[in-house]
């Protein structure tokens, strides 16, 4: 009887019974509209891929090679590609349109990006112009289902015919992007059909359920893309940007799935989550967009939910990043099937009827967008602007930032704002703001009064109230404190638009050079650039000896340098004096690094370069743990910060492999947040004992003290008990104690190793956990401690804040003869924390001369 009330209510929520899940073969008629016809000479999904759509997970070779054959079959649709991943494979995009609009593409391309230009738009004629819209698939390779869908939409919109489809296309320009994740695509159909039966198993436990570490959500470093639309740090995120602005369409939707118990969402999310930059039409409009897929959904006897879940407040995910840019962004989330067909509590769940709620959905967005097309080009217009409007009203006149010492961070962090078609200046001469001067060549000028207005106060702001307690990502990501630059906000007091100087059109890496010409003694370069680890590794990977001054000292001229200074002596080096000033030339223009000739080593103030202060350095040979019970994110930007930014090759070892590796030649262990139950703690230990530098991260920190590698004591967080509460609001309650990402002040101790290239005391770090370190018994043991005010925008509940104070951010005890350093928080977060990358770069090159205290008072009794 159970099984039998289940099916039931299966049939009713459009999930298919056991017998249906047998089916391997899907008729088209499954999925497209009864009341269309559709043109025979185009050819079916199943004509071009040998399969029907569901039957088999897509590959992205197929999907790729499929949108190319639409395109050369219909004079509908246009393709091209603009970019290619990290595993190279193609990112398409492709314009659907009547051929009519296909021959004035590019005029009908210009006139809808002059609805963002306040002094144009007013003379635009909406009633002639047609809607864009946008629809991106599967941004999460594992939730495959919107990027079938894909297929279905592109044959839909090439061989419909009638009079609606070709209204449709005349009132309309589609933008179809079918993959934006191919590497995590490919890498979870591959998966899924490695491990799909003939006859269809629908038993959760199966291995066809249960992809492998680290899943196909991510692209090729384990980045969730979903997260990258406003950092910018990867080839996907990058192409995919530019054709958005370049187009600036009115709605984009965002195509995801979610448990396999669910049923489908669609936004608006939970209305006092929204972002408040966001205007209030942007909800209404979305609200008014739901009642299609409704209406839809209603029609093919899916059931649905909205305005319950999720939310629009980070604005670096696909849904919310339009919403700040005039566009109404729209995510939906189907119930996922993880396979070809899965038992749920709502009967088995089948790959084929997920595709048809996205597909479905993907037309009830088109019925929108046609039937609201004057509403959502208006809204485009006036978004832009009131956002002008804003501006000038605004206390805020401009926000300046740079860094004197490395011009490299100041410079990425220009090269994302500008991707964001946010126009920046070089200042016309110095000036000071809070005691920090800001130069024509060191620093950038963003002025508020530009179209963009309201994504550059999203980018800059330090927001510590809101609404709403709960957040289903980040609640702040102020780029300047990512960054750790200087930077300030310029009132009508400090600021006057005289004050811009020259527009940069073009941002070009900063130069680096060797000032003082060819030394046949030494050459040195501090540690403050962004690159300087980079500077170092190459001149490592080429056998050059390298030595770092842990303390200061100046030359005859009056040049002053800083703890961590590089020194590379010429003589007893394998190249001779000749193909090492060659050598550093090409590594200081690389690195955006000034090297300095030394004719001697006689230094009137501070140590000499042949000081016991100026230790030898080791390269660093390194394993990083991964697998089974690692969290891939962190771990994946560890990998891609070492690998892909700084040339590093760290070795990946499994978790379950480790036990067995030969590890002696490694020495350091890099360990990402995670769960190590499966490593030796004896082992590890012992390598430890031996001279190695492990870097724990997040939980990973708080495995190595729950094993006593290390001394480090963490904090326990005690539950509210005392208070009897509504059981209606457990989510509530417990979500608000959650730190979801925050950004908290912390104090360096300049003269510490993992402090090198530090030239201000207060560091910005990003915090997204409850693991509070307490400070050591070593006076010398935490260079790195959390504020009395920590709070410096984001979240975090009162208890919270009253734990975070005053706690250690970074812990060093010694194990024998080699070091653990440990990392409560994310030192690379989402690869654009660029201010805190060189707390883990120092423990990796430095870690090793890291003293506990006693080796200074030894040299002096000699």
């Amino acid at each position: 009887m159970r099984n039998l009330r289940v099916l039931a209510v299966a049939a009713l929520l459009g999930f298919g019974p056991l017998a249906e899940a047998q089916q391997t073969e899907t008729p088209l008629s499954y999925y497209l509209p009864a009341e269309v016809s559709y043109n025979s000479s185009i050819p079916t999904p199943a004509d071009i891929l040998g399969y029907n759509v569901g039957e088999w997970h897509v590959s992205h070779d197929q999907l790729a090679m499929y949108m190319r054959q639409m395109a050369s079959l219909s004079d509908r649709i246009s393709i091209i590609e603009y970019g290619r991943t990290h595993e190279n494979r193609p990112l398409y995009l492709l314009t659907v349109t009547s051929p009519k609009n296909h021959q004035n593409i590019e005029q009908i391309k210009q006139q809808h990006v002059q609805l963002t230009n306040p002094a144009e738009s007013g003379k635009l004629n909406l009633k002639d112009m047609p809607a864009v819209v946008w629809m991106g698939y599967s941004v999460h390779g594992n939730e495959p289902s919107g990027s079938n869908a894909s297929l279905l939409a592109v044959y839909h919109l090439a061989a419909a015919q009638g009079p609606e489809i070709e209204k449709l296309l005349d009132e309309t320009v589609i933008l179809i992007d079918p993959s934006i994740n191919p590497d995590g695509l490919n890498r979870f159909a591959s998966w899924v059909n490695t491990h799909r039966s003939k006859n269809l198993v629908t038993d959760a436990n199966s291995a066809e359920f249960d992809e492998v570490w680290p899943r196909g959500r991510t692209n090729h470093y384990w980045f969730d893309l979903n997260r990258d639309w406003l950092p910018l740090q990867h080839p996907e995120s990058k192409g995919r940007l530019a054709k958005f602005h370049e187009w600036k369409p009115n709605v984009l939707t965002d195509h995801h799935e979610m448990g396999t118990n669910a049923t489908f969402f669609f936004q608006p999310g939970i209305p006092s989550r929204n972002n408040p930059l966001t205007p209030e039409s942007n909800f209404k409009l979305t609200q008014k967009i739901g009642t299609y897929h409704a209406k839809a959904l209603d029609k093919i006897g899916s059931f649905y939910y909205t305005e319950e879940s999720y939310d629009d407040f980070y604005y670096g995910k696909g849904s919310t990043y339009p919403d700040v840019n005039g566009s109404v962004g729209i995510l939906f989330e189907q119930a996922s099937s993880r396979g070809h067909a899965q038992e749920s509590t709502n009967g088995v769940l089948t790959f084929p009827f997920t595709i048809r709620n996205q597909f479905t959905t993907t037309l009830s967005t088109l019925e929108a967008a046609q039937a609201m097309r004057e509403e959502l080009l208006a809204h485009q217009r006036d978004f832009y602007k009131n956002a002008v409007n804003e501006s000038k009203k605004s206390k805020t006149k401009a926000y300046v930032f740079g860094s004197e010492k490395d011009k490299a961070r100041a410079y990425h962090l220009a090269e994302i704002i500008k991707q964001h078609q946010i126009e920046v200046y070089r200042p016309k001469e110095s000036f000071k703001v809070d005691n920090v001067t800001y130069t024509p060549e060191n620093a950038y000028i963003v002025p508020m009064e530009q179209p963009q207005h309201r994504l550059i106060e999203a980018m800059f702001e330090k927001r510590t109230t809101f609404q709403d307690s709960l957040f289903y990502d980040i609640s702040a990501w102020t780029f300047p404190l990512a960054f750790d630059l200087e930077h300030a906000a310029l009132s009508s007091r400090n600021f006057k638009s005289g004050q811009l100087g020259q527009k940069v059109a073009d941002l070009s890496f900063p130069e680096g050079k060797i000032v003082g010409g060819k030394s046949d003694y030494a050459y040195t370069f501090e540690w403050h650039g962004y690159y300087a680890p980079r500077a170092l590794n190459q001149l490592m990977d080429r056998g050059i000896v390298t030595r770092v001054a842990t303390d200061k000292f100046s030359t005859a001229d009056g040049k002053q340098y800083d703890y961590g200074t590089i020194l590379i002596p010429v003589a007893g080096q394998p190249v001779k004096a000749d193909e090492l000033h060659q050598v550093l030339q090409e590594v200081a223009q690389k690195n955006a690094l000034q090297v300095y000739a030394m004719s001697t080593g006689f230094n009137p103030q501070g140590i000499k370069l042949g000081s016991p202060m100026v230790r030898s350095l080791e390269q660093p040979k390194i394993m990083m743990l991964i697998g089974d019970g690692v969290n891939s994110y962190d771990a994946g930007e560890a990998w891609h910060l070492m690998d892909d930014r700084f040339g590093m090759r760290p070795v990946l070892i499994k978790t379950n492999d480790f036990n067995r590796a030969s590890i002696d030649k490694y020495n350091v262990l890099v360990m990402a947040e995670g769960s190590y139950s499966n490593v030796s703690k004896d082992k590890l230990r012992s390598w430890v004992q031996r001279g190695g530098t492990v870097i724990g991260m997040g939980s990973a920190a708080k495995w190595l003290s729950s094993n006593g590698i290390g001394n480090i004591t963490f904090r326990e967080t005690k539950p509210d008990t005392v208070a009897q509460k509504a059981y209606a609001d457990i989510a509530n309650t417990e979500g608000a104690q959650v730190i979801g990402g925050a950004i908290f002040e912390t104090k360096l101790d300049l003269t510490h190793p993992l402090a090198y290239g530090y030239t201000d005391t207060q560091l910005p770090i990003f915090r997204s956990n409850t693991l509070f370190m307490e400070r050591s018994k070593s006076p010398y043991a935490n260079p790195v401690m959390y504020t009395s005010e920590p709070l410096m925008a984001g979240y975090i509940s009162k208890p919270n804040l009253q734990q975070v104070k005053n706690t250690a951010a970074v812990d060093v005890s010694s194990v024998g003869a080699g070091k653990v350093i440990a990392m409560p928080d994310n030192p690379n977060f989402r690869a654009f924390w660029y201010g805190t990358n060189k707390l883990f770069l120092n423990s990796i090159f430095f870690g090793q001369i890291i003293s506990n205290g006693s080796a200074r008072a030894e040299e002096d009794a000699h």
